[in-house]
């Protein structure tokens, strides 16, 4: 018992059901309804399949500004790929081989970002900060030069009518392949070799090396695998906003990086877990949602995100202070 009430993702998550018991009784004929629970959770999809990636990365002691950039850059070759191989160059009619393609495309496109990420930080051995904040910009830049800056509208019907807005059993798409990404992140990184060495790579990267792990290859799997998150969920933006919006995710890296920390992953490495970066992704989501529901002014939701996060940190730090005097 000790143990779970010290674990910061228990304290976040009673966070987050105040959160939602507060606005429940400030507008119970608004906030506590099946329509604002499926919006909120397909808003949160797309940021949430970032925050799995980024938990890996942040785990081990690493950052990755780029993921935003990445998203756009991989939602605008999914895109241009599906009107290249669609007659006219109209892609609003094109058929499931179509789709699978401009998926491949984004998921490639995304993927070669962060194995290129991957290899500056794990081979050249340039700090992860500097490596992904060049490609943040290196990304946005390529995305815009492909596009000359305009945004690629002509999406496939049946992209939108499946992933975007489709439902089963009145379960958004969106919301089903984000819970897949979600489960198994988890799965990969709290019971398998692959996990085992994240968090070893992040406590100690010297001696995870003397334990035989090969470091430098694990790093780049890390990041190759956060770039291929990210262009999964440049396609998922593509499917639900029908368009690449190009300057609508500068600071979806941010907000990633926000979650995972608010979710208790250590920003110092070796600690963390998908299951409180999932937790950590809702907490900014239901104060959006419940600020606009309850008409505070849009202006104090970053303020309010902000103290949660600088709380979380602080959090941690006198956690882990507590912990190393013990």
């Amino acid at each position: 018992m000790a143990r779970l009430l010290g674990a910061s993702t228990v304290w976040i998550a009673l966070v987050l059901v105040a959160l939602c018991v507060l606005f429940s009784v400030l507008r119970p004929d608004a906030f506590p309804t099946l329509f604002t629970l499926q919006t909120l959770l397909i808003e949160a999809s797309v940021l949430l399949v970032l925050a799995v990636g980024m938990t890996f990365v942040i785990i081990t002691a690493g950052i990755d500004l780029s993921v935003g950039s990445v998203l756009v850059f991989a939602g605008v070759i999914g895109a241009t790929l599906m009107e290249a191989l669609s007659p006219g160059g109209d892609a609003s009619d094109a058929g499931p081989g179509v789709v699978l393609a401009g998926l491949l495309g984004a998921v490639v496109g995304g993927g070669a970002w962060g194995l290129l990420n991957g290899l500056l930080v794990a081979m050249a051995r340039i700090p992860p900060l500097i490596v992904t904040l060049g490609s943040f910009g290196a990304a946005l830049g390529a995305a815009q030069l492909i596009t000359d800056g305009v945004d690629v509208r002509t999406v496939p019907q049946l992209l939108r009518d499946g992933l975007g807005f489709g439902q089963t059993a009145q379960v958004p798409h969106m919301v089903a392949l984000a819970a897949v990404v979600t489960l198994a992140g988890a799965w990969l990184l709290h019971t398998t070799r692959f996990g085992r060495r994240t968090y070893a790579v992040g406590s100690s990267a010297e001696a995870a090396r003397r334990a035989g792990i090969p470091v430098r290859g694990h790093l780049v799997r890390v990041y190759t695998g956060v770039g291929l998150l990210a262009g999964l969920a440049g396609f998922m933006s593509l499917a639900y906003f029908g368009t690449t919006t190009i300057s609508g995710h500068s600071t979806d890296n941010l907000n990633a990086i926000a979650a995972v920390v608010l979710g208790g992953t250590s920003l110092f490495g070796g600690v963390g877990s998908v299951f409180g970066s999932m937790i950590g992704v809702f907490i900014p989501a239901v104060l959006t949602k419940g600020f606009v529901i309850v008409g505070v002014q849009q202006f104090w939701q970053p303020v309010a995100i902000s103290a949660v996060l600088v709380a979380a940190v602080w959090f941690d730090q006198v956690r882990r202070r507590s912990r190393d005097r013990r």
